[in-house]
C-alpha cells in the first residue's frame, strides 16, 4: 500500500510535489521520507529557502508515527540540505549534500546496480533504466 502526501508551494504559480510512501518497500519509512524530499530537491521543486512541512502535520497526512518523519528530517538536516530551528519549522538550504568520498558516493549505487543484475535484466536495460533516473534526477540543473 502506498500513500502520498502533496507539498504545495507558497510560491505564486507553483506547483504541487508529491512524496509517497510504500509499505512494500524494504526501506524504513523514515528513509523514503527522506529519499523523497532529496528527490524533490535534486529535481528543483524544493529551492533553497523552501518550507517543509510541519513534523506533526506530515506524520498525520501519511499516516505515521512522528518520531519517523522527525528522523527523515534530522537525517536530511545531517546530510547539510535542511535546517531545522525548533518551533519555526525546517527549510531547504542548500541543494548539495555534505561533501562525501568518491566511495562513499558510489557504495549505494554499486549495491543498486548489483541488485538489479542479480534480478537477471540485461545490461542495455539496465543502462537504460539508469539513464532515465538519471536525466529525472537532473532536472532541477546543478
Amino acid at each position: 500500500m502506498a500513500y502520498t502526501y502533496t507539498i504545495h508551494d507558497q510560491a505564486e504559480g507553483a506547483g504541487a510535489m508529491f512524496l509517497s510512501i510504500d509499505t512494500a518497500d524494504p526501506r524504513p519509512i523514515y528513509q523514503q521520507v527522506a529519499d523523497g524530499i532529496k528527490e524533490l530537491i535534486a529535481r528543483g521543486e524544493l529551492g533553497q529557502g523552501a518550507a517543509l512541512p510541519p513534523v506533526r502535520q506530515l506524520a498525520a497526512d501519511l499516516g505515521v508515527n512522528l518520531n519517523t518523519i522527525a528522523a527523515a528530517y534530522r537525517e536530511l538536516q545531517k546530510e547539510g540540505l535542511i535546517s531545522i530551528a525548533h518551533g519555526a519549522g525546517s527549510v531547504v538550504t542548500s541543494r548539495r549534500a555534505v561533501e562525501r568520498t568518491q566511495d562513499q558516493l558510489l557504495r549505494p549505487l554499486r549495491a543498486a546496480l548489483t541488485d538489479l543484475v542479480l534480478s537477471g535484466l540485461p545490461a542495455s536495460r539496465i543502462e537504460s533504466l539508469v539513464l532515465r533516473e538519471l536525466r529525472g534526477a537532473g532536472k532541477g540543473g546543478k
